[in-house]
């Protein structure tokens, strides 16, 4: 059985995180998702709360035949433990992937496997994009999974990501 890793702050889970989803079960048995910057929510660049993104992942992924688990995973501003932090978090895992070059090198150096996969329609199926086009009510329904767009509605994510963006400097 081959158990693998997958972090990201998923904010929100957009169809590029599922494709990516979607070919990692390709090669593992069992999913750990990592939710990423867990502790932060709020802001333009993190709206949604580990909480809610556990319930996009969890509600996007049920009908698919793949053992997943969600960990929240807290920032940790110290990148030389980073890894051990989120194994300290996470179920174990055999294989980790991302194509971030930062989280590449840091799996790198402890000596875990690390595999990147090629990203689905990057140019637009980024978190930035979607929020912003949550921010300004543009066509952003189209780039996430159903089960977002109704978790969003469920917790009225528009009107805080549109409040948040009013007054907050920290766009992304």
């Amino acid at each position: 059985m081959t158990r693998g890793f997958y972090i990201g702050r998923f904010q929100p889970f957009h169809n590029g995180h599922l494709s990516m989803v979607e070919q990692i079960a390709e090669d593992v048995d069992e999913l750990v998702l990592g939710i990423g910057s867990a502790d932060d929510s709020h802001t333009v660049r993190n709206p949604f709360t580990a909480g809610e993104r556990i319930m996009m992942l969890t509600k996007s992924l049920v009908d698919h035949d793949l053992v997943t688990y969600a960990v929240p995973i807290e920032d940790l501003e110290r990148n030389s433990v980073w890894v051990s932090h989120i194994q300290s978090m996470s179920p174990d895992f055999d294989v980790a992937y991302s194509n971030n070059p930062l989280v590449i090198q840091l799996f790198r150096e402890a000596e875990i496997e690390i595999r990147q996969s090629p990203m689905f329609n990057r140019d637009v199926l980024e978190g930035s994009e979607v929020r912003e086009r949550m921010i300004n009510d543009g066509d952003w329904e189209t780039l996430v999974p159903e089960a977002v767009v109704n978790v969003v509605d469920e917790i009225d994510g528009i009107e805080r990501i549109q409040m948040i963006s009013g007054s907050d400097s920290d766009r992304n």
